[in-house]
């Protein structure tokens, strides 16, 4: 199973149950117990790099995706919990902040780019800027979902964008250091070859996909 193939998954897993357990075990309006403990085990920081950075990875290719990509059934959960939480939410859109340190992303106004990772944001700007500034993103997702409510953190009025939401940049502005990107939401796209959000760590190495 994958919970044998992944060290930090089977060690996050029981983690986010108990907690899951402690909240009062709620999962309605979710489809079942297993998509809120995903959600808990997802917003929980011992996850969290690892399973995104193979979300990054497997999106490069089938075969990355089939060999190599150890968190399917997180992967398949969280899209089917975002799902429901979208419907049960009214399938309204959200204007959220996403914050992040270290990297200075690139992009022009009329790109049209997707994160190629599920993506943390927040109904706060504040919130989010707690994260990082090197670059600060104003997302209208369509798709993305508030998941407060199955959060290990509710405070951080999280809405959780999903990998394969694709985005127009409508407007890039600096103020002097760090870029401010403005993304819309135009629909979804699962394919391999869409271009993901490239960025600079501030270093000035280059930090690729992601």
């Amino acid at each position: 199973s994958e919970l044998q193939q992944n060290p930090v998954f089977a060690q996050v897993w029981p983690m986010a149950t108990a907690k899951w357990k402690k909240k009062g075990s709620s999962w309605s309006p979710l489809s079942s117990p297993a998509q809120a403990i995903a959600l808990m085990a997802y917003t929980m920081h011992e996850l969290y790099e690892e399973f995104n950075e193979a979300v990054r990875k497997a999106g490069r290719s089938r075969q990355e995706y089939r060999d190599n990509f150890h968190f399917k059934a997180l992967h398949f959960l969280l899209t089917q919990a975002l799902a429901r939480l979208r419907v049960s939410q009214g399938q309204k859109c959200h204007n959220v902040s996403r914050g992040v340190r270290d990297i200075q992303f690139r992009a022009k106004p009329g790109d049209t780019v997707r994160f190629g990772q599920f993506a943390s944001t927040s109904l706060s700007e504040g919130t989010a800027q707690l994260f990082g500034t090197a670059t600060v993103f104003q997302v209208y997702t369509c798709h993305g979902a508030d998941i407060r409510n199955f959060s290990s953190y509710p405070k951080q009025e999280e809405v959780l964008i999903p990998p394969f939401e694709t985005f127009k940049v409508t407007s890039v502005t600096s103020d002097g250091k760090s870029p401010r990107i403005w993304l819309r939401s135009v629909g979804t796209r699962s394919t391999y070859n869409c271009e993901w959000l490239r960025g600079d760590v501030t270093e000035g190495t280059t930090w690729g996909d992601g």
